[in-house]
Order: C-alpha cells, then sequence, then structure tokens
C-alpha cells in the first residue's frame, strides 16, 4: 500500500507524531493509501513557512507569480488522466466528471494567472488642492484553505490560484476523505519550483487541523467550503484573532419548473443536477417545485429519467452517470432521510433504497407528496433523492423557494421573461439558473447568503476576497520650484 506524505516549506514529510489515517475507496471499500495525521506541531510549521515565505513572495512580480501558475496548469494537464483515475477511485464519482474536474482546474489557474496586470488600485479624488488620495490592494499575508472531498482537486485551486496571484501564501488541508490527488497536486507545484513555504498541505481530520488553521494569529484569512457546522466552528476559531473567514457552506437549491417550461429540459437538468457526483454538490437542484397543471406529466418523465440512470464502480464500468456515495455513514444518512420523509407522509415513486453489498451506493429516488415542512425539504440530502412539492402560482412558488436557511444557488424553468424577472429579482439565493444547469462561471461570483456562507470565490470579486485595502493621504507642498 502506498504511503503519501505532506507538503511543508518545500519539502514532503511524515507528522511529527508518526501517525497514520487510512484513505478508502467508496466503490469497494478497499483501503487505498495511507497519508499522515497531522498534529498540531505539523500545521504550526506549515504555517511558520508561509509566514517566512510571504513578504518575498509578495515583492516577486506579480506577472511571474503567474508564471508559476501557469506552469502548475500545464503539469496537471500533462497527468489529467492520472489525477482523474485518483479522484474516482477516492471520491467515487464518475471518470467522466473526474476528468472535468483535472481540465477546469487547470483552466482555473490560468485564468486566475492572467489577473496578474489586471488587478488593481485607484487614485481617490482630494478635498484638499495639495493632496492625492490612493487607494492601493495588498495580501493579506498568510492563509488557509479547509477543502471538502466532493471536488477536492479543483477547491485545491479555487483557494490556492487568487491568493498565490495577489501576494499570499497559502497553508491548504484536504479532506481526510480525499487526499491523494491534492498530494498529487504537491508533486507538481514541487517540480515547477515554486519557492519552498508559499505553498504547504498538511493532511489530518478536521479537528486540531482545522482549528490551528483558523485560529493561529499569524493568519490573515481562512477559506472553508464545507457544512454549517464546520463553518461555525470556523468562525468561532477565527474569532480569537478576529481573523478574515470565507465560508462556502451548505445549500438546499429550489428548482422552479412552470407550466410554460420545456419539460425535456428541465428534466434533463435536475435529473443531471441529483446525479452528478451523486447528487453530492452544494449548488445543485435540492428541491423540486413543479406547478400543478404539469405536476403529472413531469413527475412521469422525472421518475422514467431517474429508473434508466446507471451507476457503479467508475474505475470498473462505463456508461455510468453515477458513482457511490463518498462513504457508509453517508449511504447511512441518506437512506435514514428518505425513511423520515415516508414516515411523514411522502411517497416514493423509484429508488429509496441503499444498495446491499460493497461500496455506498443508492437507489436514484423520486419523492412526492412532500411539503416544505418536511425534513427532506428542509436539511441537504447530498444524494440522489428529487422530493417534488407542487404549487399554484409563481408567488406561491417563490415563497416556499425562500422559506429556507440557505441562500446557495436556485433555478427556473420557463419561456415567459416577465416570470424570470421577477422570480431573479425576488428569489433569495446568491446564485440563480435560467433554463440552465447549476454550474458556475470561473469568471462569476460564487456565493452564498444566509446560512450558505460569508464571502466567495471565482471571478474579479473572488479575487478581491485576497486583498485588503491600504489608503495613503499623500500631501506635497505646492510652493516647491
Amino acid at each position: 500500500m502506498e504511503k503519501h506524505l505532506m507538503y511543508i516549506d518545500g519539502q514532503f514529510t511524515e507528522s511529527e507524531n508518526g501517525e497514520w489515517m487510512d484513505v478508502t475507496n467508496p466503490s469497494t471499500d478497499e483501503v487505498i493509501s495511507q497519508v499522515p495525521k497531522a498534529a498540531k506541531a505539523d500545521v504550526i510549521r506549515a504555517i511558520d513557512a508561509a509566514e517566512a515565505a510571504q513578504v518575498a513572495w509578495e515583492e516577486t512580480p506579480a506577472v511571474e507569480r503567474g508564471r508559476y501558475l501557469h506552469a502548475i496548469a500545464d503539469g496537471i494537464r500533462a497527468e489529467s488522466d492520472h489525477i482523474a483515475r485518483l479522484i474516482s477511485e477516492e471520491v467515487g464519482k464518475t471518470l467522466e466528471l473526474s476528468t472535468v474536474e483535472v481540465n477546469f482546474t487547470a483552466d482555473y489557474m490560468d485564468y486566475m494567472a492572467e489577473w496578474a496586470r489586471r488587478y488593481e488600485g485607484e487614485i481617490v479624488q482630494s478635498d484638499r488642492d495639495n493632496e492625492n488620495i490612493f487607494v492601493f490592494k495588498r495580501a493579506i499575508g498568510v492563509t488557509t484553505g479547509i477543502l471538502p472531498w466532493n471536488f477536492p482537486f479543483f477547491l485545491i485551486a479555487r483557494k490556492m490560484a487568487p491568493a498565490l496571484i495577489t501576494g499570499n501564501t497559502i497553508v491548504v488541508k484536504p479532506s481526510a476523505e480525499s487526499p491523494n490527488n491534492a498530494i498529487a497536486f504537491t508533486k507538481i507545484v514541487d517540480r515547477v519550483g515554486l519557492p519552498k513555504g508559499v505553498f504547504n498541505l498538511v493532511t489530518g481530520r478536521g479537528g486540531e487541523v482545522g482549528q490551528e488553521l483558523a485560529s493561529n494569529p499569524r493568519v490573515g484569512m481562512v477559506s472553508l467550503t464545507g457544512s454549517v457546522p464546520a463553518g461555525q466552528k470556523v468562525m468561532e476559531a477565527a474569532a480569537e484573532n478576529i481573523i478574515k473567514v470565507s465560508l462556502e457552506l451548505g445549500g438546499k437549491a429550489p428548482a422552479i419548473v412552470m407550466d410554460d417550461a420545456d419539460l425535456d429540459l428541465a428534466v434533463k437538468a435536475i435529473v443531471d443536477s441529483r446525479v452528478i457526483n451523486t447528487g453530492q454538490v452544494c449548488n445543485c437542484a435540492e428541491r423540486v417545485y413543479v406547478h400543478e397543471k404539469i405536476k403529472d406529466e413531469f413527475t412521469n418523465r422525472l421518475v422514467e429519467a431517474m429508473k434508466s440512470v446507471k451507476y457503479g464502480d467508475p474505475l470498473q464500468e462505463t456508461g455510468i452517470q453515477m458513482g457511490p456515495l463518498i462513504n457508509k455513514a453517508a449511504q447511512d444518512s441518506v437512506q435514514q432521510k428518505v425513511n423520515l420523509a415516508v414516515e411523514e407522509g411522502a411517497k416514493v415513486l423509484c429508488g429509496g433504497k441503499k444498495v446491499d453489498g460493497k461500496g455506498a451506493f443508492f437507489e436514484p429516488t423520486v419523492i412526492v407528496d412532500a411539503t416544505n415542512e418536511m425534513e427532506i425539504v428542509r436539511e441537504e440530502i447530498f444524494g440522489p433523492v428529487v422530493p417534488i412539492v407542487f404549487f399554484s402560482n409563481l408567488d406561491e412558488a417563490i415563497a416556499l423557494a425562500n422559506d429556507c436557511e440557505y441562500g446557495l444557488t436556485s433555478s427556473l424553468y420557463t419561456q415567459n421573461l416577465n416570470v424570470a424577472m421577477k422570480a431573479i429579482k425576488r428569489l433569495k439565493f446568491g446564485e440563480t439558473y435560467i433554463n440552465r444547469e447549476n454550474f458556475e462561471a470561473m469568471q462569476g461570483f460564487h456565493a452564498g447568503w444566509r446560512k450558505s456562507g460569508i464571502g466567495g470565490a471565482d471571478g474579479k470579486h473572488g479575487l478581491n476576497e485576497y486583498l485588503q485595502t491600504q489608503v495613503v493621504y499623500l500631501q506635497y507642498d505646492k510652493g516647491v520650484k
């Protein structure tokens, strides 16, 4: 069995305590590797390295920092097949989706590298005739990134690329469920010769590792993608030293299907939302509101589409649309949510059961007779389950959609521009997709409202998350000759 190492101060290293963690393939339940179980001392060592490297890195011209990101992007593309297989092996997503993730990550590195010559400050008009006011954009310093397992490779770039191009250094902790692909990333970083300490990677479980990454007084910003409880713990830890936080947390995305919707489009997009990564995507449709005039036609089409979904081990089977859930605990959690929905009065039209045997597989599932009061409609499922609620008019649909603690993404299917514009104005979500799948663009801004997070990522606004402002008031002697 292969043992991987962490990456601290330009060196691959074990943990100081000598402890290891198993990494398991969710399709087979087999242990596929081991990684160090970092101790607090390891995290401090990584933060020390990032702090020691930061000043020189910030003083490096931005365009040169960008060249390193381009080189990493090239290295990713050169190993795309290998990395995609690593992701599919440890996460269980289809090989096709893993390949998309790897290539998108390389493109993201290139995109952020191109901001080197584009991010800028300002000169502001002064009220005094012998003064200039300059607004400088400065690096924050040492940043940290705490990653989830569902898009483990891309999330490295989403946190690392904007941090580095703006002159920050970073310490990243991948999920304990999916560290192998992150270690492959560090090997590329090492090969391109990124200055030591600029990028560091520690492996371990949330508790002690995440606590130090969020509370260490030398950290200027911590970014987490994860659950609401995890975000609350990070905020609490960061509050001790008033560390800036950027959080992408849970979602419960509503999809509204109007009676004039293109049903072929709506059914395909919603099914894709529920089976992509086996439904383990925080921004994809988690609850569907269907106009009562089309409830039978839509439901029948959706059930047939979900019944036709093929699933299996992504490294052993071809032509599949989804793999397993991340682990057996996730499989049990989805089963409990479905069972509770039935107890509360909902009806399962297809699926509804975990698959016996090896792997954490769950049947594609459609649930009707759901209401907004049920847990299946209120809390994240994170599995291939579609609960349907019926409505009679747009106002009711919007009210139902907004009746939620989360506010990450939403979607609407209609051919009426007036309906679309009204919904856009009234939906309380950071993103709204009209007549398309729930998948953001790297040049947009991925940010949630309410309990879905603070701050955001991608595009110009995501880049600015990694910058702080310095205003200089410069007075001069007008009489100088």
